[in-house]
């Protein structure tokens, strides 16, 4: 491949400059309502619900997460996460006496859960769908979030309403169909600081799920990538897997090991999606375009792990970054 010139670096460096902030100015000109689909799914849990039940809706569902609801005060109650049924886990393992109160445990005494293991309690951030696109993005950068449940109020009642729940996915492929800007970001990833490299965690087919979940937890991510011994990236256990392990309320069976785990993961995972720091930001959009993306694992000409590019990554460049 031919080496640019100078001159030809700068011009690409201005063009990505001035569509980035085209972009921004997009998202500030769009509303959450811009981004609903014609059609959707929306599952709301009670929080009088026993937590062992609603990780059964989700699962049922194929869904990551759910708003509650506080009848009691017909009020919006956070957002239940996989990271939430995690906590209970971690709390299980560091307390085996209390399985009885784990099985009966209704998810508005999750925060009870999580106070005693020192953890973040349930994400109660949120956004009003008529506020513009760039605000929820904000909301979930700092509630370093991938998601941000919409609530509306009714005029009459003022009863609050649970519209939907956002994501960066949808915000992201939203402007990669909507904004022709994206093709101009032309700059090597590598060169735009936004890729994850220092205090990587990662595991190997042999380490135990219940290590991961250790990972999972102090990292505060989602997803662990797997290696072989010469860090060759060959999967990833992410804690969606975790949930059909403990289908059914079974805290126990987390001893084995992330390749036996792998042998009962749900066919339609998503797969694994990698790139180098030589790929553009353009091509990483059109990829989201494309498939339903979470991260890019960023990879070396051997296959090697090197870092890890988030969506929450590419979404901060775009509001935030010095571009």
């Amino acid at each position: 491949m031919r080496e640019l010139t100078e001159e030809q670096r700068e011009n690409i460096a201005i063009e990505q400059k001035l569509a980035v902030q085209s972009i921004r100015s997009f998202l500030q000109s769009k509303t959450s309502y811009d981004v609903l689909p014609v059609s959707y799914r929306l599952v709301v849990l009670d929080t009088a619900l026993l937590v062992k039940k609603s990780l059964n809706v989700l699962l049922q569902n194929s869904i990551v997460s759910a708003p509650l609801w506080d009848s009691k005060t017909s009020r919006f109650a956070g957002l239940l996460t996989t990271t939430d049924f995690i906590n209970v886990i971690q709390y299980y393992f560091s307390n085996p006496d209390k399985f009885d109160i784990v099985d009966k445990l209704q998810l508005d005494g999750l925060k009870e859960v999580e106070k005693a293991i020192g953890v973040d309690q349930l994400d109660t951030a949120y956004v009003h769908p008529s506020r513009p696109l760039y605000d929820a993005c904000l909301k979930m950068l700092e509630s370093r979030s991938g998601r941000i449940p919409l609530i509306d109020e009714d005029e009459e009642t003022h009863r609050e309403i649970v519209v939907s729940v956002l994501t960066q996915y949808r915000i992201l492929k939203f402007v990669s169909l909507n904004c022709r800007e994206t093709h101009l970001l032309q700059r090597p990833i590598g060169e735009l600081g936004i890729i994850s490299e220092q205090n990587m965690k990662f595991c190997h087919m042999s380490t135990p799920v219940i290590d991961v979940i250790q990972l999972l937890t102090q990292a505060g991510v989602s997803s662990v990538p797997i290696t072989d011994e010469n860090g060759v990236l060959i999967n990833v256990y992410e804690a969606y897997d975790v949930l059909g392990l403990i289908k059914g309320g079974i805290y126990n069976d987390l001893s084995l090991s992330v390749g036996e785990a792998l042998m009962r993961r749900s066919d339609d995972f998503e797969g694994v999606y990698t790139c180098t720091k030589n790929d553009k930001l353009s091509s990483i959009m059109d990829n989201i375009r494309k498939s339903r993306i979470h991260r890019f694992f960023v990879v070396d000409e051997n296959g090697r792990l090197t870092g890890v590019l988030t969506l929450s990554d590419i979404l901060r460049y775009i509001l935030l970054g010095n571009n």
